[in-house]
């Protein structure tokens, strides 16, 4: 168990709700600063993308920051130096794809998150069939591998989730991207429902989180929420005040 699943459990087991915002890293004004900010408005994990040229899990919001980062020559190092300069107190999870990753290495990629303060890594379509060798990498550097569960799935695939996931499981709410939504989906309590009787670990939904109303309607059968969309979308505008206000906005719906 790392860094990002000691805190998660414990502040769940204490009886708070979880808070997770997601920023594109290498994107103009998402810098160390930022982060910090992120933190002193409750975050209790920080999720941050790695950009990639072919963000399959993403919508429009999140798949346009990508690309202004990478046009301004964001690496994966570059993130991973943004997110140490900020020396904040709460976790942090990498999120990327799984083609950077083999590039880099396995072994390579989870000794990068250690010197770079990360304690978690997302890697949304990488299958849990196939996770064996980054775990094997990440948790000899304490880094915890979190996996998704999306609607639809298998009650054995979901165990297999609930087996082989640290850290947390990231709840997929609904079919597709990630992206606004006008309601949180249904799909979302079926999907925690089914994880429930098959592992102990927080479980946190995602995708389609858009307003705090949504985050609060979540955290009735959920452990917390991640919330990215809603966020990058006032730092595509410039507002970076205004996302971190509705950061805690989400805070203080959830607790």
């Amino acid at each position: 168990m790392g860094m990002l699943e000691t805190v998660l459990r414990g502040t769940r087991d204490a009886g708070r709700k979880l808070f997770v915002p997601y920023v594109t890293g290498g994107f103009p004004g998402i810098d160390a600063a930022l982060l910090r900010d992120l933190a002193e408005a409750g975050a209790d994990a920080i999720e941050v993308g790695i950009p990639h040229s072919d963000p399959i899990m993403d919508g429009g919001v999140i798949q346009q920051a990508s690309r202004i980062a990478l046009e301004a020559g964001t690496r994966p190092a570059d993130v991973l130096a943004t997110i140490h300069e900020a020396a904040i107190d709460v976790p942090t999870a990498a999120m990327t794809y799984v083609n950077p990753v083999y590039r880099i290495g396995y072994e390579r990629f989870a000794a990068a998150l250690e010197r770079g303060s990360v304690s978690g890594a997302i890697v949304p379509d990488l299958p849990v069939d196939e996770t064996g060798d980054l775990n094997a990498a990440a948790q000899a550097h304490g880094i915890d591998v979190v996996l998704l569960a999306a609607p639809g799935t298998s009650a054995d695939r979901l165990a297999a989730i609930g087996r082989t996931s640290h850290g947390f499981i990231y709840c997929v709410a609904t079919y597709g991207v990630t992206g606004a939504r006008d309601a949180l989906a249904a799909t979302a309590r079926d999907l925690v429902d089914g994880l429930r009787p098959v592992t102990d670990l927080p479980l946190l939904v995602g995708v389609g989180i858009s307003s705090p109303d949504h985050a609060r309607d979540a955290c009735r059968f959920a452990d917390g929420v991640i919330v990215g969309s809603a966020l990058m979308a006032r730092l595509l505008d410039g507002d970076r005040a205004g996302a971190v206000e509705l950061a805690r906005s989400f805070r203080d719906a959830v607790a």
